[in-house]
């Protein structure tokens, strides 16, 4: 009540009205910006997770930054785009094989299940029973089964076309974003350092900075990891004959950044290729599976320590959490936030009551 005392009514009219044209200017660059809110995000973490990468060749190129820039851009889009491409590509190619592979499937029948179907545990006399009776009915009874789920194929391979080229989009929006960043990166950093500044002072400073530690951290210990296991799972895929092995190593790449590893894609690999009758790269590709699969647990927390001191536990579960709670790009946000609260945290319980 002393304070209303004080104001008068007309300043308080006034500074309600101010509080609600900000609010509604700043909910309308929102909106506006929300279309682009996502390939700016994923601009802000790239730009952050390489900006030593920048100064190196900016260095190397006589101090000329738009050389750099240049150059970080087209590393962008070979990293992002290229590999999307390959995929789309080798989809397609595989659907354009796919109606002659179905035709002589039905030409010839479904053949009696291999002995290990029944050997699988808990479903495997079931689907060798039904795939036994499939096959004593002929290729007629194959083509009468497999017609309801011809339409919802179709319909997934237009809806995933579409998102393929909706996430084309994104990159392509967001590497001219990271463009824009590396460009004027020193200007935007003292920018959202001034408004931290404002916001929490000295303090507030310093958590923007571990929060970009944290994001280069993520970046070089969760991506770096996911790129050599694909990679080696891809070599692996390769060398023992798996058909459509670039395709599998982008499947085992997103595997590996959602943290869920390579395994889904060597496991049925080398299952196919003991049912196809080749049991030595079978066993070949198993033991080079182990260790690639294990290979997350010794490098990714070597590489997420080497650029922020903070708990492990913390960095990991931000990872997970984040994910779970904001998809991909959670990667990033999620360790970002924990740090900041837990730097917060652990400053405010520092302090020593005057």
């Amino acid at each position: 009540m002393t304070l209303l005392k004080v104001i008068a009514p007309g300043e308080i009219t006034r500074i309600m009205l101010l509080v609600i044209t900000v609010g509604l200017l700043l909910t309308g660059s929102l909106w506006i910006l929300l279309p682009f809110l996502v390939a700016i995000a994923w601009a802000t973490m790239i730009v952050i997770s390489t900006w030593p990468i920048l100064l190196k060749v900016q260095q190397a190129a006589g101090g000329r930054r738009w050389v750099g820039v240049v150059v970080m851009s087209l590393v962008a889009l070979a990293t992002f785009v290229v590999p999307l491409l390959t995929a789309v590509s080798t989809m397609f190619d595989a659907a354009e094989r796919s109606p002659a592979v179905l035709h002589d499937l039905v030409d010839r029948g479904l053949g009696p299940p291999p002995a290990w179907v029944a050997n699988l545990p808990a479903v495997g006399e079931r689907i060798a029973e039904k795939w036994a009776a499939l096959s004593a009915a002929g290729p007629e009874a194959l083509v009468e089964t497999l017609k309801p789920y011809a339409r919802s194929a179709t319909a997934s391979v237009l809806a995933l076309t579409g998102g393929l080229g909706a996430m084309l989009i994104q990159m392509l929006l967001t590497i001219a974003v990271a463009a824009i960043l590396y460009a004027s990166g020193e200007t935007a950093a003292r920018g959202v350092l001034a408004f931290a500044h404002r916001i929490g002072g000295t303090r507030a400073e310093d958590t923007v900075q571990l929060a970009a530690k944290a994001v280069r951290s993520v970046a070089l210990g969760v991506l770096v990891t996911a790129l050599v296991q694909s990679l080696l799972a891809g070599l692996g895929l390769w060398v023992s004959g798996v058909p459509y092995p670039g395709l599998f190593t982008a499947i085992a790449f997103v595997l590996a950044v959602a943290q869920l590893g390579p395994l889904l894609v060597l496991a049925p690999a080398v299952a196919w290729l003991y049912w196809s009758g080749h049991p030595g790269w079978g066993t070949a590709l198993l033991i080079w599976s182990l260790p690639v699969i294990a290979l997350d647990n010794v490098l990714r927390p070597i590489l997420i320590r080497r650029g922020v001191e903070l708990p492990m536990l913390l960095i990991i579960a931000g990872v997970i959490g984040g994910l779970i709670a904001f998809g991909v790009i959670g990667l990033f946000v999620g360790p970002v936030v924990l740090a900041a609260s837990y730097t917060l945290l652990k400053a405010w319980i520092a302090e020593v009551p005057q």
